[in-house]
């Protein structure tokens, strides 16, 4: 599946998706937890944000200065809609890129919709948006592979690198762990919370 091909699967939902996200508590709770562990006032980038709604709404309410960024352009329509003080952008996160850096990361239950190679490559990539001290939090699979899955008549694909990769490929970036809960069980479902560590200065020689 393509970030084309998945664009247009959320198209065709995306009024049904507006209808029933933007109150509701799905990731709330785990959202909070992040925010907890960053200071407010920064940059955020929240990935696979759909039309907006409560998650949005709680990164505005800690001041974050806020970018959404999804495949689907029916739901960047409907968010510029519902927060029309932020960025939303039309993109596929595979090839998107910017110079600047963010301090709060957010992809609530969309790199799971990335083809099983694009996996390592991307979050490779939120590490090096991710500013010193900034926080990411995204969802992902217990497991290690492809599926697809049939949602409101369509087959979507998912996939997953599973928690060790994972866990590799953020340490291998200066990134530390510090939450990761099976939050659905027994469904696999896995969210994390991890934290950049400052980049370690060498001291001047005398």
């Amino acid at each position: 599946m393509t970030e084309t091909g998945i664009g247009k699967q959320y198209d065709r939902i995306a009024a049904w998706w507006n209808d029933r996200h933007q109150q509701s508590e799905y990731g709330v709770q785990q959202v909070r937890k992040a925010l907890a562990f960053a200071k407010p006032g920064g940059s955020a980038l929240d990935i696979g944000c759909g039309s907006g709604g409560r998650l949005i709404d709680l990164l505005e309410a800690k001041d974050f200065d806020v970018t959404g960024l999804d495949a689907s352009s029916e739901m960047v329509n409907l968010a510029r809609g519902n927060h029309p003080n932020f960025e939303f952008i039309h993109g596929d996160i595979v090839s998107w890129n910017r110079a600047a850096s963010f301090d709060f990361i957010l992809a609530w239950d969309s790199l799971f919709h990335l083809p099983l190679d694009a996996q390592q490559p991307v979050l490779e990539k939120l590490c090096a948006l991710l500013a010193e001290g900034g926080v990411l939090i995204y969802s992902f699979g217990d497991g290690v592979g492809s599926h697809v899955d049939q949602w409101h008549g369509q087959d979507f694909q998912y996939s997953s690198i599973g928690i060790d990769q994972n866990l590799k490929i953020l340490a291998a970036h200066g990134l530390s762990l510090v939450h990761l809960e099976l939050d659905q069980f027994p469904e696999k479902h896995v969210y994390l919370i991890a934290v950049k560590k400052p980049s370690e200065i060498t001291p001047a020689l005398a």
